[in-house]
């Protein structure tokens, strides 16, 4: 028996490769749209993918499993569960096979069973491996985003994001009973999750890429609730703003997402098309602001701020300091469907500079903008200041006023830079970022801050 983990950072997100060793088969489950790592480590193991399996439709991501099937010819196995208003509508292909509960897939001397855990969704599925020659006793369960470490999956994305009404309150109650199935399995049992710290499909994730079902018994919140009523009252109280995107990935993944080939290498141009988004360095934005842009600085938060703020149908063109930064944000996009990058060029060399401000120079007259998430503003935040989370902020522009200088922070400070960006572009120049944000203000001006 063979398991691989790929986690990728930017997404927070965990897939993997299950194989057998002795017939060479293996089996990719959650597959991200770039597959050319699964295909590099089976080459080197001496592996075929036949395989490609999925937990649910994914919210986060932009699914890989038929990109993957078209490559190697792998089946693709999919829920079959949740009823009619959540299957995929590719599984009518010739190699897709909808799984329903209990059902096994073979895979050599390995089986993986699958298990409906509905709650995150409706159709969700849980995939328990066993290595029949060695014991008949399940050696690991595959979770998705079912059970993390130290969490579980949100019930309430359907209605917050895709606005499928009273779902949220019943998702909490079969995400409670789905929990009751792991009642007789092994505190041995590894859980392999589909998402570690920093995903926005739970609030608590923990950061280890593996974990027991004993451990989680003895210190997940989720599995020591002491009634259903509890346990619906936690899971739904603090969850992070859902991201945008991601009614275009439920969307998207259940159709079944455009087969690309490969990764997309962007061209260099030298005029710009449809928007422009800088993804220089934080530094070498604060030193140069493109006009009219949208700076979204390259780094693990790329994915999720390009997925809040651009339109899937807009062409897009990147401020890049080379054609490799460049390239690696067309990988990031593209692992959201957004697959609209026109090119991308060298900063011009007339360039505005972004102004920031020690948070004890702010004056009286300011209007000072918090742009970070609503559980942090909830902790703590300036007396003073107004709450719009960095997401919501283009949609709200109207709510800032023109007649005053605007002080934008967020915790630390990336935020409130694309946050400036968002404010400058749509024609509010008197912008200023309070440096250090909120981190700053509470080592050196702690009195600002709401009592």
């Amino acid at each position: 028996m063979i398991i691989r983990n790929f986690y990728d950072d930017s997404l927070a997100q965990a897939s993997y490769l299950v194989a057998c060793g002795a017939t060479g088969e293996a089996a990719i489950i959650d597959p991200l749209r770039e597959i050319e790592p699964y295909l590099q480590a089976a080459k080197k193991l001496g592996l075929r993918i036949t395989v490609a399996i999925e937990t649910h439709i994914h919210a986060d991501f932009l699914s890989g499993t038929r990109e993957l099937s078209a490559r190697t010819g792998a089946f693709m196995y999919l829920s079959g569960e949740g009823g009619a208003d959540w299957q995929y509508d590719f599984a009518g292909d010739p190699k897709a096979c909808p799984l329903r509960d209990g059902d096994v897939v073979k895979l050599g001397n390995l089986s993986l069973k699958a298990i409906h855990t509905p709650g995150h969704t409706p159709e969700h599925m849980a995939y328990l491996l066993t290595d029949h020659p060695l014991s008949e006793q399940p050696h690991s369960l595959f979770s998705g985003d079912f059970v993390f470490v130290g969490d579980v999956g949100r019930p309430d994305l359907l209605e917050r994001v895709a606005n499928f009404k009273g779902t949220m309150e019943k998702g909490a109650r079969d995400l409670f009973h789905s929990l009751q199935k792991l009642n007789d399995l092994s505190d041995s049992l590894l859980v392999w999750p589909g998402h570690g710290a920093g995903s926005a499909c739970g609030k608590s994730l923990g950061g280890s890429p593996v974990t027991t079902l004993g451990y989680e018994r003895a210190t997940n919140w989720a599995l020591r609730a002491a009634s259903e009523a509890d346990f619906m009252a936690e899971v739904l109280a603090g969850q992070p703003e859902p991201p945008r995107y991601f009614k275009e990935m439920k969307v998207r993944n259940k159709l079944g997402p455009v087969v690309l080939g490969a990764m997309p290498r962007v061209p260099e141009i030298s005029e710009p098309v449809g928007v422009i988004v800088d993804i220089r360095s934080a530094a070498a934005i604060r030193a140069g602001y493109v006009p009219d842009s949208i700076a979204i600085p390259a780094g693990l938060a790329l994915t999720t701020w390009a997925g809040w703020l651009l339109e899937y149908d807009e062409p897009v063109t990147l401020i890049a300091e080379d054609q490799a930064v460049a390239d690696a944000a067309a990988r990031d996009f593209a692992l959201i469907g957004l697959d609209s990058i026109q090119g991308w060029m060298k900063a011009p060399v007339s360039l505005e500079q972004v102004e920031t401000i020690a948070c004890k120079f702010i004056p009286e007259e300011a209007f000072v903008l918090d742009v970070r998430g609503l559980t942090e503003y909830r902790a703590a935040h300036m007396a003073s200041s107004v709450h719009i989370p960095l997401g919501y902020l283009a949609a709200r522009q109207d709510e800032i006023p023109r007649d005053r200088p605007i002080f934008v922070h967020c915790a630390s400070g990336m935020r409130s830079l694309i946050g400036a960006s968002l404010l400058r572009r749509a024609g509010i120049e008197n912008v200023t970022e309070i440096d250090g944000g909120l981190s700053g203000v509470a080592v050196n001006c702690p009195q600002l801050l709401a009592a």
